[in-house]
């Protein structure tokens, strides 16, 4: 599955793929509006899994981890339109139209719900935005996302609390936020970021808890837990790479060696 993201924006972006495929971005560092055209998307996320189905609606709160699993229906099409909800223009919006949050959201992170009329029509009238990107500009691109945030808010008021709560994560347990995601494949600042610290104080932080360096560390607990998968649970070494963050087979072959001397297919020639 290859995106297809306007060259001019980077608002709206239009997903298809024919076969079962991961999505490889795992950190939503901002609100996403996702209109499931056809096929499944199997989200598994910090706080459990879900599906959005054909004619479902996701609205997703930015800086979370998750992961996605792109799945063809019956007639083997796989498509979703996608609506990024920059900070940057929520700000701009509360501004135009006078909305102040000063609370921190602590609802759901994701949320799924039918279409109504509006959202049906609003999700059409993105197909030349999407097919002819170059056409578009900065300003109608706002003008595309303000519509968004008026449906949402004249379907549901309260997506209010959800859309413009600008607060940063704050500060959390570093070692059970660590044990609990070094799954997801998401740059260290990422990691920082949820756990409420600069990426400076995070590495100090760290490396005073587990006394190694993260990215050290995350790729240690990763092959820790693929020998696991394929010694102890039968997994086969291309069922798993990404369940644990790798970016591709031949890097977790690659690290894998480099741990234990053997490739993951050699290794299971060791007796259990």
């Amino acid at each position: 599955m290859k995106a297809i993201t306007p060259p001019s924006t980077d608002s709206f972006v239009y997903s298809c793929a024919s076969e079962d495929q991961w999505g490889y971005e795992q950190f939503i560092p901002e609100h996403i509006l996702a209109f499931q055209v056809s096929g499944e998307t199997h989200i598994f996320h910090q706080q459990g899994t879900f599906v959005l189905r054909k004619n479902q609606i996701l609205l997703a709160h930015r800086n979370q981890f998750a992961k996605s699993l792109k799945m063809p229906g019956a007639d083997k099409e796989y498509k979703v339109v996608s609506i990024i909800l920059k900070s940057e223009d929520l700000k701009n919006f509360a501004s135009l139209y006078n909305i102040t949050c000063d609370k921190r959201y602590s609802g759901k992170y994701n949320l799924i719900f039918k279409p109504d009329a509006f959202f049906k029509s609003y999700f059409q009238s993105l197909i030349p935005y999407l097919e002819q990107p170059d056409k578009s500009n900065k300003n109608m691109a706002f003008a595309k996302v303000a519509e968004a945030v008026q449906i949402l808010l004249n379907l549901r008021p309260e997506f209010r609390d959800f859309l413009f709560d600008f607060n940063e994560p704050h500060k959390i347990n570093l070692e059970e936020f660590m044990l609990k995601n070094y799954q997801y494949n998401a740059p260290i600042g990422s990691f920082a970021k949820l756990t409420g610290r600069s990426l400076a104080g995070f590495k100090r932080d760290f490396i005073k808890l587990f006394h190694t360096p993260p990215a050290k560390w995350l790729k240690e607990k990763r092959l820790e837990q693929a020998w696991i998968l394929i010694h102890q649970e039968n997994k086969k070494p291309a069922d798993i790479y990404l369940d644990i963050g790798f970016e591709n087979l031949s890097h977790f072959y690659t690290a894998f060696k480099r741990k234990y001397g053997l490739t993951p297919t050699e290794s299971l020639t060791i007796k259990k």
